[in-house]
């Protein structure tokens, strides 16, 4: 297993960072180039306008690539199994990238927008969480089809609580949050890459210890997928993931916990996405009830961060520590579960 798990990883980080010596160039032909936020601080504008974007590109081939590696060695080597729970289990896992692979379809068709017509404006948010809702029903359907009609929420040394049909609204809602959320993440260069290959070796970790081959791959293939963009994404960054990138990580976050059943430990080892996206609510209602005021420097908080004069690089080591600290903390109470 060792083995598959580090042929996995080496092939995801490999075939993203090679793509970019293609794709880098490519984008910068057509043109496709980041329009920088008004929300952002006044320098972005000066630094990285122009930088090409869609840049999720380069890991959603390279993730697919190894994802399909690490599958066909996980069958070869006998690890995959063939009686009716592998077979459930392999549902899961196409299920849980089929969903990221359409996040990240939703963002491709918003960065397509913004490039085409020069703008900082894509999809609208309505457009976006029609679509987006679309997508997660078609996931929590396909579960059911496969035979997964659990609807049990697990609390580490705790206990267990049945939502019922409830279930799939609160989790709806709660993968709605998360994949907007690693979208918020990303802001500046390499934070949301660095941040995500934190919370997907945690989940390695997790899958792995409850046995299940298949999301360990998916969870291996990303971490090495965003290594591999991080060479390109590193301040200065060459290129930017778009939301192609960051829905489609988005969505691998949210859906492999989900699939796992392990929702409360995806919401600690998900802590700095669920911060950076709780900033902007507390901003924005604090913004409304005061009439103007703001309680934060600018959010999300990172820009924060960056207007108390903190260099990207330390703020990307920095939420990168946080993560990996929520990502141990989910980690450590697996076994609770």
């Amino acid at each position: 297993m060792l083995i598959t798990i580090i042929s996995t990883a080496a092939a995801a980080v490999i075939i993203t960072a090679v793509l970019g010596f293609a794709l880098i160039p490519w984008l910068r032909k057509l043109k496709f180039g980041q329009t920088i936020l008004d929300i952002g601080p006044a320098w972005h504008k000066k630094s990285k306008q122009g930088t090409p974007t869609m840049g999720g590109m380069m890991f959603v081939v390279g993730t697919t690539a190894a994802i399909t590696i690490g599958m066909i060695l996980l069958a070869v080597n006998g690890l995959l199994g063939t009686d009716e729970l592998a077979l459930k289990d392999m549902a899961g896992v196409i299920s849980v990238f089929a969903a990221a692979f359409f996040f990240g379809f939703i963002g491709f068709i918003d960065d397509f927008i913004k490039v085409k017509k020069k703008q900082n404006e894509g999809l609208t948010a309505m457009q976006k969480i029609i679509m987006q809702v679309l997508v997660i029903a078609a996931f929590f359907t396909a579960r059911v089809i496969s035979g997964d009609t659990s609807t049990v929420i697990k609390f580490p040394f705790i206990g267990e609580l049945d939502l019922w049909y409830f279930y799939y609204i609160i989790m709806g809602l709660g993968i709605l949050y998360i994949v907007n959320a690693v979208n918020l993440t990303d802001g500046i260069d390499g934070l949301c890459s660095s941040v995500t290959f934190v919370y997907m070796i945690a989940f390695a970790v997790i899958s792995a210890m409850l046995g299940f081959a298949g999301y360990t791959i998916i969870a291996v293939a990303t971490a090495g997928g965003c290594l591999g963009f991080l060479i390109w994404n590193w301040k200065p960054a060459k290129v930017f993931m778009g939301d192609t990138g960051s829905m489609y990580l988005g969505g691998m976050v949210a859906m492999l916990g989900i699939a796992l059943h392990v929702e409360v430990l995806m919401v600690i080892a998900a802590a700095v996405y669920i911060w950076e996206a709780l900033t902007v609510l507390i901003q924005m209602t604090y913004f409304k009830i005061t009439h103007g005021k703001r309680l934060f420097k600018m959010t999300p908080i990172h820009h924060s961060f960056e207007l108390r004069g903190w260099k990207e690089q330390k703020i990307v080591i920095v939420f990168s520590a946080i993560g990996a600290v929520a990502g141990t903390a989910a980690v450590l109470l697996v076994n609770g579960i």
